[in-house]
């Protein structure tokens, strides 16, 4: 059963205009914390909540938003992103189409909180319809005078700038985000120093996603406790997954942190299409570890949860696989996918997935062997952890735990690997 907090205008007509989102209590929250809180306490309310970052990491973003320097000269930036790029995820996209004040003043709020004048929203560039959409949103917060100098009649002021991305998945690690928003190729930044400190123009700066901001709102509205009860006691709330693969409902489902995963499986998108049976799930966008039907049974919808059913909640992209799924030709798309989208800084990425794909293409062709799955196994520990930002992780983790969890799809492509005769 969902529970309708991000999402809970969606249906309404003309739910993107403000007067829809005033009429319903909008910018209630912006006004409570510019005219009764300290910036602070903003903060401190977002640290009881237990909001995770909503992008993928899952790193507490109250305590994120407390690493930027309190009383540091240079200016601060509070930076959205929007760069949805992950396969199998598009509940922000519906989030911005849909709601888009409700992510307006989220990001003022964080603004405030951080004692920022000036917010990017990066957004990526197949994204374009919404570009339109975001800037009418801020126009008209403009127009209530939301957005620009004296906001809520106090002395706080801020200014939204939309800037498109160019379609590199890359561009979803947030250094390499800030690259791209200051007019540079989109490679990632080593860290420390990490963006809190040193990030947009060499200045204090927060990244945190779409759906994160969303949430902010209804965590200063009604208290961090309260927020932190719809979920678990570390990982607070709701959260947003988008559905899709084998089940006759896809979309996207909002349920509390800790909801089962075979009940939003089994009831909330009415099971496996065709009365087959579950075989396979990525539970958190594809760069997660694929989850075998048996562990889908006991694995719960929070960090916690999924890392002890052996995967990762991610960005909650949960793709469902039926009996009838090859799991080798599914890691296959995947492992196509990275390889398309390294951006070629370091050498076990570049090359690594290069190699991978370069494998996975001749056992489909079928000229494999199970020497190449061999070669497969021992490429990808020289990849995971050795990149110069978390794609290679990506890349691998699909593989690796796909190849252990279903090894017979793979042997079934591959014939026996012939012995090389000795020197005589």
């Amino acid at each position: 059963m969902q529970t309708k907090l991000l999402t809970r205008r969606f249906d309404t007509p003309n739910s993107r205009s403000i007067a829809t989102y005033l009429a319903d209590g909008g910018y209630a929250g912006l006004k409570k914390a510019l005219t009764g809180m300290q910036p602070a306490e903003v903060i401190e309310e977002v640290k009881k909540s237990s909001l995770r970052g909503r992008g993928g990491a899952g790193f507490p973003t109250g305590m994120k938003w407390g690493f930027v320097p309190v009383n540091s000269p240079k200016p601060k930036y509070v930076v959205c992103n929007a760069d949805e790029s992950e396969p199998g995820t598009c509940k922000d996209r519906e989030l911005m189409e849909k709601d888009p004040h409700q992510l307006i003043e989220g990001l003022l709020i964080a603004a405030y909180a951080l004692l920022s004048k000036q917010v990017f929203i990066y957004i990526r560039g197949e994204y374009w319809y919404l570009i339109a959409i975001l800037e009418q949103a801020i126009a008209e917060a403009r127009e209530h005078g939301f957005v620009g100098k004296n906001i809520c009649g106090t002395s706080f002021e801020c200014e939204i700038v939309v800037h498109p991305g160019a379609g590199a998945y890359i561009c979803g690690e947030e250094t390499a985000l800030l690259n791209s928003l200051e007019g540079y190729r989109g490679h990632p930044r080593i860290k420390p120093p990490f963006p809190a400190v040193a990030g947009l123009y060499g200045c204090p700066t927060v990244v945190n996603n779409v759906e994160t901001f969303c949430a902010v709102p209804h965590i200063i509205v009604n208290g961090g406790d309260w927020y932190r009860s719809l979920g678990t006691e570390k990982s607070g709330g709701t959260k947003i997954f988008s559905v899709s693969g084998h089940v006759n409902r896809p979309g996207n489902y909002e349920v509390r942190m800790g909801y089962p995963l075979k009940q939003l499986i089994e009831e909330d998108c009415g099971g496996i299409r065709g009365g087959r049976k579950l075989k396979a799930v990525i539970p958190g966008g594809s760069s997660v570890p694929i989850m075998t039907a048996e562990e889908v049974e006991q694995a719960t919808l929070d960090y916690e949860g999924m890392v002890k059913a052996g995967s990762m909640l991610g960005s909650g992209g949960v793709i469902v696989m039926d009996e009838t799924t090859d799991v080798f030709m599914t890691t296959y798309n995947l492992i196509h996918f990275y390889n398309h989208e390294s951006c070629g800084w370091c050498t076990p990425c570049r090359e690594g997935t290069d190699w991978l794909l370069k494998l996975f293409k001749k056992i489909a062709r079928g000229e494999g062997t199970t020497a190449d799955l061999d070669t497969i196994r021992r490429l990808c520990p020289n990849i995971e952890g050795r990149s110069h930002c978390p794609l290679g992780d990506a890349a691998v983790w699909p593989i690796t735990s796909a190849m252990k969890k279903f090894p017979e799809d793979f042997l079934k492509h591959v014939k026996p690997a012939t012995a090389v005769p000795s020197a005589a």
